[in-house]
C-alpha cells in the first residue's frame, strides 16, 4: 500500500517541514491528538509510522472534518462521485470548467447552509473538487460563512486520487473526529499522549490575515489562550509540539512568541511561503517549532 498523504492542499500545510517535525517525535506514540488537524500531513505520517491505538483529531472547520469522515466511512462512494466530476472536467473546455466551478461552488454553499446530513457525501466531494480547482487551494469564507475563493484556471488537476484516498481511509479507521474548540481535546490528553498543535498562524502583516478559513478570528488574545492550554497539557505530562509563524520575519524586535513560550524549547526552521498571489514573494521564511521536551512545568 502506498503512503497516505494529505488529500487537500491546505494553508500552512506541513508536508515540506515533515523532516524537521519528525525529529521531535517521541520514540513511541500510542496515543495521538491533533486539535487543529488541517490538511493532516503530520497526522498521516504519525498514523503510518506508529499506528497509535487511540487517536483524536479536531478542527473548527466542520466541512473539513466531514470530508475526513466521508473518507473514513464512505470512501468508495466518495471516489465514485469524484470520478464523475473528474470525467466531466476533463471533457470540457477551460471556459466551460470555469462556469462548472462556479456552479459547484454555489451548490457547495447551499449544502453548507442547509446542513442536511444526508448530503454530507456530496458536500465532501465538492469540498475536494473546490480545493483542487480554486485559487492556491485556499479555504476562505466570507462573513456569512460562504466559501468565496475564485477559480484557478487549472487545465488538468488530479481531482480523484483513488490510491491516496484509499490509503487515507485505511489509516483513519480507528480515528475519533470532533468539530469544535481545541480546548475540548483537553479531556482526551494525558501523560501518554503526543500532541501536535498547528493553529492558525499569527499573521506577519495585517494583509496576511485574509487567509482565515473560518468565521472566527485567531488574534493575539487567542494565541495567548493557546499558550496557556499548551502549558496546562504539558503539566499533565503530554509530549507537545506546536508550530507557528516567526514574527521576527517581519520585525526582528517582535518577541511575542519568545515571551509566550519562554519555558519551552523554540527552534526556527526554514519554510517556503506557499500562499501569495505574487510568486516572487513565495520565498523562504522562518517558522517556529515549539516543544516541551526537556522543559520543566
Amino acid at each position: 500500500m502506498s503512503l497516505a498523504k494529505p488529500f487537500v492542499k491546505w494553508v500552512g500545510g506541513k508536508s515540506q517541514l515533515l523532516d524537521e517535525i519528525r525529529e521531535k517525535y517521541p520514540s513511541q506514540i500510542e496515543k495521538y491528538c491533533e486539535p487543529f488537524v488541517g490538511g493532516g500531513a503530520v497526522l498521516f505520517d504519525v498514523l503510518g509510522k506508529f499506528k497509535p491505538k487511540k487517536v483524536l483529531i479536531n478542527d473548527i472547520n466542520k466541512e473539513l472534518i466531514n470530508t475526513y469522515k466521508q473518507i473514513r466511512d464512505n470512501c468508495e462512494n466518495l471516489i465514485a462521485q469524484l470520478s464523475e466530476i473528474q470525467n466531466r472536467y476533463k471533457s470540457q473546455s477551460l471556459e466551460e470548467n470555469k462556469a462548472y466551478f462556479y456552479e459547484k461552488r454555489e451548490r457547495y454553499n447551499e449544502l453548507k447552509v442547509n446542513g442536511d446530513e444526508t448530503e454530507n457525501l456530496e458536500k465532501a466531494a465538492l469540498f475536494i473538487f473546490l480545493n483542487k480547482t480554486c485559487f492556491n487551494g485556499l479555504y476562505r469564507v466570507n462573513s456569512k460563512g460562504l466559501f468565496n475563493v475564485p477559480f484557478n484556471n487549472a487545465k488538468n488537476p488530479l481531482l480523484c486520487d483513488e490510491e491516496n484516498l484509499r490509503a487515507c481511509s485505511k489509516l483513519l479507521q480507528n480515528v475519533e473526529m470532533k468539530v469544535g474548540d481545541y480546548k475540548e481535546c483537553g479531556t482526551f490528553i494525558d501523560k501518554k499522549t503526543f500532541v501536535y498543535i498547528d493553529p492558525p498562524y499569527r499573521p506577519l502583516t495585517q494583509t496576511a490575515a485574509f487567509t482565515s478559513y473560518s468565521e472566527n478570528g485567531f488574534a493575539d488574545k487567542e494565541q495567548i489562550e493557546l499558550g496557556n492550554f499548551i502549558t496546562e497539557i504539558s503539566r499533565k505530562g503530554a509530549v507537545v509540539l506546536a508550530s507557528n509563524s516567526d514574527p521576527k520575519n517581519a520585525d526582528k524586535n517582535d518577541d511575542f512568541f519568545d515571551k509566550l513560550y519562554a519555558n519551552f524549547k523554540i527552534e526556527r526552521v526554514s519554510a517556503s511561503r506557499m500562499i501569495n498571489s505574487n510568486a516572487k514573494k513565495r520565498g523562504s521564511i522562518n517558522e517556529l517549532l515549539i516543544s516541551n521536551v526537556a522543559s520543566v512545568f
